[in-house]
């Protein structure tokens, strides 16, 4: 595991409540593709159903982080794409099977008018900083 400093808030800053501001740390850099609600074999799964899709893409996560010698302790920022805004809190809570409140990463969440296909509510890409 690398060794990551989180500031939740910088000085002058206004805490986020879902969120880290600054995630920093030493090691090998990881880079996610954002990741969508599709099973091992290329099949969409929950279709209209943010809580499912949101648990599916983090369990790509997972795999894809472990696929590089990491685990979600390593990431220091994600990025949710999300058709809806509305779907941000299935997102936060399949987030929490993962990630605790105490080691949240940076974060960014963009509201997009589509995605490559209509069935995805959301995508969501990762950074991680690996221990060398």
């Amino acid at each position: 595991m690398s060794a990551l400093t989180r500031i939740p808030a910088p000085d002058g800053v206004f805490p986020g409540a879902q969120y880290t501001h600054v995630v920093l740390g030493t090691g090998r850099f990881v880079a996610i593709s954002g990741q969508l609600a599709l099973d091992e074999d290329g099949r969409p799964v929950g279709e209209g159903d943010p809580a499912t899709q949101a648990r599916q893409v983090f369990e790509n996560l997972r795999r894809c982080l472990a696929a590089a010698g990491a685990t979600f302790d390593d990431v220091v920022k994600l990025t949710y794409f999300v058709t809806d805004m509305a779907h941000l809190p299935a997102v936060r809570e399949a987030r929490a099977t993962h990630i605790p409140d105490d080691r949240l990463p940076a974060s960014s969440a963009v509201q997009v008018a589509a995605l490559v296909r209509p069935e995805f509510l959301m995508e969501i890409e990762a950074f991680a900083v690996v221990g060398e």
